[in-house]
């Protein structure tokens, strides 16, 4: 019965370990990547603005051409 109960602890013990081992490898893998993108983000918005008032005023030249 002694034997039973300690290789249970043991195997118990080992797997658990093993878990927050795991936990810990892969939480400080995932901020940088976050960041990344929440930097990325802003800036993909300012250049799409830009090409929309670019392509704006393009078809506004055009308009005014063609009316004159």
């Amino acid at each position: 019965m002694k034997k039973v109960l300690a290789l249970m602890f043991a195997i118990a013990l080992s797997l658990s370990m093993s878990s927050f081992a795991f936990a810990q490898a892969d939480k400080p893998a995932d901020k940088p990547a976050d960041k990344k993108e929440e930097k990325a983000k802003p800036a993909k918005k300012a250049k799409k603005e830009k090409k929309e008032k670019k392509a704006d005023t393009k078809k506004d030249e055009k308009k005014d051409e063609m009316k004159q």
